[in-house]
């Protein structure tokens, strides 16, 4: 009988060691992942100088930014916490102490950042958005980056994302999925359909509001990606409950919110939308083949 625990407790120190050395090889993988330094060509965007285009860039990122940068895009200390996992903050986009505005010294490090997902020094940043603002327009990311430049400063130093050892472990078996810059097709030069109540202008708004983050790659609805929310993200196609709207009862629920959930839609920034790039997104919408309701 000794001999048989002798034996068993060298098959669990043995695996033991194995489960060991296959997390200290996960962890430090994920390590590299989370700080290797990536090289993109230059963009060649120059933001804009002129007053109607800083106004425009001002619209654009108080539509497309403030749900998670803040009002005062100042940043979010908090802005998403994974258990024992990770905590993320959300950028401090303004000069202020702690602001990006005070490192990004060309504009070539705000494209970096908003296209491509990495620093000033091309190490990845964790902003998810960046899957969503690869399809910026090269004039649409002009204007953002001439209004954010202009941004009154805000001191608030917040902490970008931190993975745990456990995290990190996670982060490399796959768990996270990829990080953003892993996930971008970092196109030199992207242009955008001519703006107007058009099908094509209403891709691109959806793919540039980062719809599909929530609604899933076919709009079709799923989970929603914090793993708390338990209810189904509404299916967008006509085969959900959008189907039986009209374009003017769409367009007011965009508006006002009806019953959305503010926490869950970002019902302020998309309200800011103008009339014509509401039927856009109606119209694309409308568009698209009609699919069951996705489930959690």
């Amino acid at each position: 009988m000794k001999k048989v625990f002798k034996w068993i407790g060298i098959v669990l120190g043995s695996l033991i060691v194995l489960i060991l050395i296959a997390a200290g090889g996960l962890y430090f993988k994920g390590n590299a992942q989370l700080t290797r330094t990536h090289d993109f060509p230059a963009s060649g965007i120059v933001a804009p100088t002129d007053e109607a285009s800083i106004a425009y860039g001002k619209y654009r990122v108080e539509t497309l930014c403030v749900d998670c940068h803040g009002s005062d895009l100042g940043g979010v200390v908090g802005w998403a916490a994974v258990g024992p996992l990770a905590t993320i903050d959300s950028a401090n986009l303004t000069s202020g102490e702690g602001g990006i505005g005070a490192e990004f010294t060309t504009d070539e490090d705000y494209v970096r950042a908003i296209r491509h997902g990495i620093d000033p020094e091309g190490k990845p940043i964790y902003m998810p958005a960046v899957v969503a603002f690869q399809h910026l327009s090269d004039e649409d990311l002009a204007a953002m980056i001439a209004y954010l430049k202009t941004l009154p400063p805000v001191d608030r130093k917040t902490n970008g994302s931190q993975f745990t050892a456990l995290g990190k472990i996670i982060f490399a078996a796959g768990m996270f999925g990829e990080l953003p810059v892993d996930e971008a097709s970092h196109q030199d030069h992207v242009t955008a359909p001519p703006s107007g109540a058009t099908v094509e202008y209403g891709e691109y708004l959806v793919a540039i509001g980062d719809c599909r983050a929530c609604h899933g790659q076919e709009l079709a609805g799923g989970s929603y990606p914090d793993p708390a929310v338990t209810q189904p993200v509404p299916n967008l196609t006509p085969g959900g409950e959008l189907g039986a709207w009209t374009e003017e009862q769409f367009i007011q629920i965009m508006r006002t919110g009806g019953a959305l959930n503010p926490e869950l839609m970002p019902v302020k920034e998309i309200g800011k939308l103008t009339d014509d790039e509401l039927k856009a997104i109606w119209l694309y919408l409308h568009s698209l083949p009609p699919m069951e309701q996705v489930m959690p």
